[in-house]
């Protein structure tokens, strides 16, 4: 389970009170040691969250036995090869409704291999038309956890080889 991940924007702040929205949580200041960045914090029991940095933030690596370091760079406003999973409270119509109040592309799509039917539907949400977060309203989600299990994704001989033997394939 992911229960946060961070991604960069121009407005942290709008950006945490959107994805709170769609969370159904709260936005809240963030209390580590990047001034202007932000949180959108559902209140579930998992912690789930979402860290929005100022988009002149990047993380690298700590020298030595050091935790990760926070650098400024030049803004980058190009699209990311970046994108996250969410599964919302709301249904689809809310969440059409909130990005496009954002001013965000917020679209509904399915989702499938090329030239198979659809498997799952998600409504995509363009944070700040640039990082994309496909949502999944809470009366669609069964049907990709239904689907995304090791047991379908080994019948469909997707392997990518020997894999750690902690693994329960059923």
């Amino acid at each position: 389970m992911i229960h946060h991940f961070s991604i960069p924007a121009h407005d942290p702040p709008q950006v945490a009170r959107v994805l709170a929205s769609l969370l159904g949580g709260r936005a809240y200041r963030f209390p580590g040691p990047l001034p202007g960045a932000a949180m959108a914090v559902s209140g579930d029991r998992h912690g789930t969250m979402i860290e929005v940095y100022p988009e002149t933030v990047v993380m690298a690596p700590g020298e030595g036995e050091a935790p990760v370091v926070y650098r400024n760079v030049p803004a980058d406003h190009s699209p990311a090869g970046f994108h996250a999973l969410l599964s919302v409270p709301h249904d689809r119509v809310t969440v059409e409704r909130i990005g496009a109040a954002a001013g965000w592309r917020t679209r509904f799509f399915s989702r499938a291999a090329p030239g198979l039917p659809p498997v799952f539907h998600v409504v995509e949400v363009w944070v700040e038309n640039r990082f994309l977060l496909e949502v999944v309203p809470a009366d669609m989600i069964e049907v990709y956890e239904t689907y995304m299990q090791i047991g379908r994704m080994d019948a469909l001989d997707l392997s990518l080889g020997p894999q750690p033997s902690h693994v329960d394939k059923t």
